[in-house]
């Protein structure tokens, strides 16, 4: 006869604390977090100059994750835990108000302004090659 398996289980009561507390830690990130979303958040303050106003626009992005866990293994006890969050925010551009008339104005990578027209150059060369390639062997 072989003994019995020695293996602690949390009682259903521990195991409901545990849901619950990381439940409560996931509202609470949320509430945290989407406490700070709000339109002044994509829209800052207007900025006005004599007849001109500028309002700053931008891309704001929250996550939030959470976890639990435990363990039911007989050579290990343990429970879990976890959380976190984070927020991030890139300027997108402005909008000018003058004169009654509002325009918006995206704020450009200057990167951008460099890579495209260069892979551009290089795909019209590439293409250019095999074209003539192409008409050698025909």
């Amino acid at each position: 006869m072989t003994a019995p398996d020695d293996q602690t289980q949390p009682a259903p009561a521990a195991e409901s604390t545990i849901a619950r507390a990381s439940a409560d830690l996931l509202e609470h990130l949320a509430d945290k977090l989407g406490a700070r979303a709000s339109v002044r958040a994509v829209y800052g303050e207007p900025v006005t100059s004599g007849a001109v106003t500028v309002i700053p626009v931008a891309e704001i992005a929250y996550g939030f994750g959470g976890g639990a866990g435990r363990d039911s293994t007989a050579a290990k006890h343990g429970e879990g835990g976890g959380g976190g969050g984070g927020a991030a925010a890139r300027p997108r551009g402005f909008i000018v108000i003058k004169d009654g008339t509002a325009v918006y104005k995206p704020v450009r990578d200057p990167w951008m302004s460099i890579v495209v027209p260069l892979a551009a150059f290089v795909t019209g060369m590439a293409a250019a090659r095999l074209a003539r390639r192409w008409a050698q062997r025909a």
